[in-house]
């Protein structure tokens, strides 16, 4: 029984590293929603802007 507990928890701290890594991968790549503009408004200024 000790051996199989000690198993799992190795198995389960790996997990959570991996777990914890992925979402701070994620975290870095996107931004929060409510740092951007209106979506209206950020794409009628990416629209008109390559034209002016």
């Amino acid at each position: 029984m000790q051996k199989n507990k000690k198993i799992f928890l190795a198995l389960f701290v790996l997990f959570m590293l991996i777990i914890l890594y992925v979402s701070y991968d994620i975290s870095k790549r996107t931004t929060f929603p409510g740092s951007k503009g209106n979506l209206k408004e950020r794409i009628s200024n990416e629209v008109e802007s390559p034209s002016k």
